[in-house]
Formats: structure tokens, C-alpha cells, sequence
């Protein structure tokens, strides 16, 4: 066994590099100006020249500092456009019946779904499970980015057995609604079964599609929703952006 003598002089921490302390006060002032108002939701921050001049440092320290306001959720790197304060964040209910367009109409915002691709898979054991389907079986696969107010909430990948519903991309490119969609494909009503929401840090192209760092964590909500005979319709995972939305579940909607 390795034993510490007690008698040894521990060696002082390291002393902080001015560059350090430099991104690190900066981040805070921005931060600071940013929670009195001084740059309001939605305002594009100074350029990283313009912060630079500002504070006298170099653009590097800027970028440091910015990254570490993006990691906090205070604001969004856009490459090529800039830096902006966060804008919103939209409370979204989890009930019986999900609509997106609906939770957004509820809290004043206009958004829809766009399908990004789509095409034809096989179901896996856990897929064909969740679906009550053989292993195997062909699944219309979508991936979807929903938005709100041109800013994007949540990019999910959807599954839906076929050839029940092979009409349900095209419908939902046009409608911007997964409701609409399984209305063309006789389904009048539908309800969620059951959400899982878990916390997850995002892959790179999911973080990219949501605008944000892929070291922030997004809400990951696995959810099944069933037709009005019980029978399951649609198995997806969405992972929203975690500092725009919130989710609420709603146990008394009927």
C-alpha cells in the first residue's frame, strides 16, 4: 500500500496565465451585459474585431470567451453570420395528444416540420418491438427538424410501418404536419402511448441542424404513438435544444 507523508510540502497551484484571466473576465462581462439587457434576445453581438478592439486583447481570447457563453446556452454561434443571445424558450406540452403545431399555436409561434430525408428501412428487433411488427419488416424512416419562428427546437428521426403509410412523406413535405400526414393515410386521431426523456449530449450533424455546441446537452424524448385501436403508428426519437425549449408533461389531458 502507498502511504502520503505528512511532512512534504505541497507544491502551490499554478498561477493562471493572463490570457486566462483576460476570456474568463470578458465571458463574464458579456454575460453580465447580456442578463441587465444590454444585448437583447435575438441582437447580434459585436463582431469578434469590434470585441477585440473593445477589450484590447486578441480575437483568440474573443473566441474563447464566446465558446464559453455558447457552452452556458447564453448564445448561438452561426458560422459565417455571427453571434447571437439566445431568443426564446418555448414551452412544449408532452400529453396524450403531442401536436407541435398546436404547442406552438398555444404559445404565439408560427413553425411547422420539414422533412430532411426519408426512405425505406428494415425494422430492428428493439424498432419492430416498439412497433409490434415482425424484425424486419419495411419502415417508411424520416428525419425531421421542427422549427419555430425560423429557429430550430428539435430534429427527430421517425419510423412508421409500411405500406400503411406510404403516402405519409410526401404529405408531411407539403403540410409541414405529421397529423395532417396520417389524417391522408385514414388515420383520424391518434395518442402518445409513453415519452422517455433522457439527457443527452448530441451528435455533431444534430447539433449542427439545432445551432448549437455539440458539448450542450439536448432533451431526448423516445416516444410511441398508437391509432385509436391501440395499434402503434409511429416510433421516434427527438432531441430538442435545451436551452429553447421546454417540455411539460401533462398528466390530466384527457
Amino acid at each position: 500500500m502507498t502511504t502520503l507523508s505528512t511532512t512534504a510540502t505541497a507544491s502551490p497551484p499554478p498561477a493562471r496565465s493572463s490570457r486566462d484571466s483576460f476570456w474568463t473576465r470578458i465571458a463574464s462581462e458579456l454575460a453580465e451585459a447580456i442578463g441587465n439587457g444590454v444585448y437583447a434576445p435575438g441582437q447580434r453581438l459585436p463582431s469578434e474585431h469590434t470585441l477585440a478592439e473593445q477589450y484590447g486583447v486578441n480575437r483568440h481570447t474573443i473566441r474563447r470567451s464566446l465558446a464559453s457563453l455558447c457552452t452556458q446556452g447564453l448564445v448561438r454561434i452561426s458560422q459565417g453570420s455571427g453571434t447571437y443571445v439566445e431568443e426564446f424558450a418555448v414551452d412544449l406540452a408532452l400529453g396524450k395528444r403531442t401536436r407541435h403545431q398546436q404547442n406552438l399555436a398555444q404559445s404565439g409561434l408560427r413553425g411547422g416540420l420539414q422533412v430532411l430525408q426519408a426512405r425505406t428501412v428494415r425494422a430492428t428487433a428493439a424498432q419492430a418491438k416498439a412497433l409490434q411488427v415482425p424484425t424486419r419488416s419495411p419502415l417508411l424512416w424520416l428525419r425531421v427538424l421542427g422549427e419555430a419562428e425560423q429557429q430550430p427546437l428539435q430534429v427527430s428521426e421517425r419510423l412508421f410501418p409500411l405500406p400503411r403509410f406510404e403516402e405519409l412523406a410526401e404529405v408531411v413535405r407539403s403540410t409541414g404536419s405529421i397529423t395532417a400526414g396520417f389524417a391522408a393515410c385514414g388515420v383520424a386521431d391518434y395518442t402518445r402511448r409513453e415519452s422517455r426523456i433522457t439527457a443527452v449530449l448530441p451528435e455533431a450533424e444534430v447539433a449542427a441542424l439545432l445551432k448549437q455546441s455539440p458539448s450542450r446537452p439536448v432533451l431526448q424524448v423516445e416516444s410511441i404513438n398508437v391509432d385509436a385501436a391501440g395499434q402503434p403508428i409511429e416510433y421516434a426519437t427527438a432531441c430538442f435544444a435545451g436551452d429553447r425549449v421546454k417540455l411539460t408533461v401533462n398528466h390530466d389531458e384527457r
